[in-house]
């Protein structure tokens, strides 16, 4: 079997298990919808190439053994936790300012975003992305499970189970993006529409910053 062969012991499970996992909201997705709904599809891909180099670095980081180093150094965990949940908040707070702008003034679509999405989606997606240290332990958790310790290769098997990642999620954001410019034209019509929208987006990342601070590594 060629995934017995790349080293990977379940591929069909891995790959439901990756699509499930994908499909569950967090930072990363919502930041792509929020920016492809109030710059257009190439800042939405901007985004989501900032996405996928935060994964992709901690996908080596996790099979070069950065998680079980954050175990052994509690004070680096709790370190890196609270300076993402630090940045999650503070984009949260600038949307939901964004929005209030935008409800009181009832003025552009995007003044209610631009506090978020401008200048540089790429790297503030890419810095939502690798701030979390919980999702090295996720990967970790979750990749071993599926790479077989008897294969010389393991770096294939990462390899391998790391485009696969990739792939689904670049088909998940790109629906996202897609369905963002929708919104956007929806919000063009509907200022107020768009400052609620907005405000959901950045309660979401308030709660994703709590979820984060109050978060363990068991």
């Amino acid at each position: 079997m060629v995934s017995a062969m790349l080293g990977v012991t379940d591929l069909p499970t891995y790959v439901i298990g990756t699509i499930a996992i994908i499909l569950l909201p967090g930072p990363n997705s919502m930041f792509v919808l929020a920016t492809a709904a109030q710059r257009g599809v190439r800042a939405g891909y901007r985004a989501v190439s900032g996405v996928f180099l935060g994964d992709a670095i901690l996908m080596v980081a996790t099979a070069l053994g950065v998680a079980s180093l954050l175990r052994a150094f509690p004070p680096v965990y709790t370190a890196l936790k609270y300076a993402g949940a630090a940045y999650l908040a503070y984009l949260g707070v600038r949307m939901l300012i964004g929005a209030v702008k935008s409800w009181r003034q009832r003025g552009e679509v995007a003044a209610a975003v631009q506090e978020v999405a401008e200048p540089h989606p790429f790297r503030r997606a890419f810095i939502v992305s690798i701030i979390n240290p919980k999702a090295i332990l996720f990967l970790i958790s979750f990749f071993t499970q599926f790479v077989d310790p008897a294969y010389p290769h393991p770096a294939i098997t990462f390899l391998v189970l790391g485009v696969i990642l990739q792939i689904t999620s670049l088909i998940y954001l790109s629906a996202l993006i897609f369905a963002g410019t929708y919104l956007a034209a929806q919000f063009e019509r509907r200022k107020r529409l768009a400052a609620a929208g907005t405000s959901a987006v950045g309660a979401l990342f308030l709660g994703f910053s709590l979820k984060l601070a109050t978060s363990s590594m068991t």
